[in-house]
């Protein structure tokens, strides 16, 4: 017999408010009737009386012609075939039911897609067999995700259930991300490309000073962004880590290693993987009460999680899953884990680098600085980190340690490896887009003109490099002019009219850098 799932008539949701009165279908409806402990999907279904369908950023509308009975068997294949496949809710139902209710339901049409497709969920999500009475000689392979509602790989076939498995992950560690109008804007633009083909017509010496000076923009940036101002030393050899991204393969002693060139003072924590409770957020002042903004994994879920996202970054390193895409699953799932005590943050944008570089998304050897592009981006970086962990925030259990850290004491694992990644996807692209488009075009824009600069002052004074440098740093941080100190100390040869002269020179070279 199949459980009944009610629909819910509602105009307000989950503190969310419906476009218009309306059924709450599919996995919505499973979640709030079977009291699943995990957040609901960003984007939930609605049947309303009008004919129109249609979407917007939480809601996926349907005429009532859509509605399914209420029965759980019924609103599954609603799920699977308009939101997706959600393996967090799949995993979510099948601890929250018996086998014998699995068996049942697999049954009531056995040799049917949708009955495969959750068949071969639960024996891939469960790790564990079970018994399905039929024959599939004569049916064809069938793709688990649909391609046209989520991004996949091309898969490999399972011959029980006739099913491609296409999933871009493994058990211990799969997110997935959605097509969405934003992120296929982004992959049919090749902006790449375009910037490729920019690139290759600059002087070959400009890009690899272009390259030098990105990688300590880049690591400088991704210093700040943790609120940190590191010496010019400790930068430099954060970013020459950064420039050998994609050199070796990725394992939690890579982790390790680079977690120790991270922290420059490891008196006060322990390095390595955690073996206590990890959260990011204050402590209260008064009494020292951890105030979490985001709950790491359990320590004894990270060297589990983390052999996962090794695997299925090894996986994504196939033609068939794009660049941008694997980096943000990889990137963004290493720091909700959050391994380490410290040095996540920067290890997870290093990640990017990593991922991009073995995908070989850029082919001139100009590092990507996308932690310069995040830090420009720094409230939209932290509303996108806050839309995976605020919603588990609710369906976390923990206790207070004496040392006002906090103990996790129910099971979260799966939270950590069956994410919804769309978010950070479209997070990510506009970040390597304004890295390909602006960040480093100005980069080496900027070089050019200092050549130019330069060589109008070797004509004319013939100052060695140092002074250069020294002279348009002055001249940067007073708007083209050059101070009454200067022109007194470091550079009392000039004559008042030919400091003049530098400064017009200056201005006219340098004039669209500062528009």
């Amino acid at each position: 017999m199949d459980i009944v799932i009610p629909k819910i008539k509602t105009s307000v949701f989950q503190g969310r408010t419906t476009p218009e009165r309306g059924k709450i279908v599919g996995y919505g409806a499973i979640i709030e009737n079977l009291k699943l402990p995990i957040p609901f999907p960003h984007v939930l279904s609605l049947i309303t009386e009008k004919s129109k369908k249609y979407n917007n950023e939480h809601w996926k509308v349907f005429p009532a012609t859509y509605e399914p009975e209420e029965t759980l068997y019924k609103q599954l294949i609603f799920a699977i075939k308009y939101e997706g496949i959600n393996l967090l809710v799949f995993r979510a139902l099948f601890n929250a039911i018996t086998k014998d209710q699995i068996h049942d339901l697999l049954h009531i049409e056995p040799s049917g897609i949708y009955s495969r497709k959750i068949w071969f969920l639960y024996e891939w999500l469960q790790q564990d067999e079970i018994t399905v009475e039929v024959d599939l000689k004569k049916r064809k392979y069938i793709p688990l995700l649909d391609s046209g509602l989520q991004y996949a790989i091309k898969g490999e076939e399972s011959t029980k259930q006739k099913i491609i498995n296409n999933l871009p992950g493994t058990v211990d560690f799969c997110p997935l991300i959605f097509k969405t109008e934003k992120l296929e804007n982004h992959i049919n633009a090749n902006v790449l490309g375009g910037r490729n083909t920019f690139l290759n017509s600059i002087h070959k010496d400009i890009t690899q000073r272009a390259s030098s000076f990105l990688l300590l923009k880049d690591s400088k940036a991704s210093f700040t962004i943790e609120g940190e101002n590191p010496s010019n030393n400790r930068a430099m050899r954060w970013g020459k880590a950064i420039g050998q991204a994609g050199d070796k393969p990725l394992s939690i002693a890579e982790l390790e290693r680079l977690q120790q060139i991270v922290i420059e003072n490891a008196r006060f924590l322990k390095l390595g993987l955690r073996h206590e409770g990890g959260f990011v957020g204050e402590h209260d002042r008064s009494t020292g009460a951890p105030i979490p903004e985001h709950i790491s994994a359990k320590p004894n879920d990270i060297e589990q999680l983390l052999k996962g996202l090794i695997e299925t970054n090894t996986i994504l390193q196939g033609e068939d899953y794009d660049a941008v895409l694997s980096a943000a699953s990889i990137a963004f799932g290493f720091v909700f884990i959050h391994p380490f005590v410290d040095g996540n943050g920067r290890l997870h944008r290093y990640l990017i680098h990593h991922v991009l570089a073995k995908k070989q998304f850029t082919q001139q050897g100009v590092i990507f600085p996308v932690s310069a592009s995040i830090l420009d981006k720094i409230t939209d970086y932290k509303a996108v980190l806050e839309s995976y962990s605020y919603p588990l925030l609710n369906h976390i259990e923990w206790v207070e340690t004496e040392n006002h850290n906090v103990e996790v004491t129910n099971n979260t694992i799966d939270f950590y490896r069956y994410f919804d990644a769309t978010k950070q996807a479209e997070y990510l692209y506009d970040c390597v887009e304004d890295t390909l488009v602006r960040v480093i075009p100005e980069e080496v824009n900027y070089l050019q003109k200092y050549d130019e600069f330069k060589r109008y002052l070797d004509n004319h004074f013939e100052m060695p490099d140092k002074m250069v440098a020294t002279l348009v740093r002055f001249l940067e941080q007073n708007d083209g002019i050059l101070s009454k100190r200067a022109s007194k100390k470091e550079f009392i040869e000039l004559e008042e009219f030919e400091i003049k002269d530098i400064e017009v020179n200056y201005n006219a070279i340098f004039k669209d850098l500062e528009a």
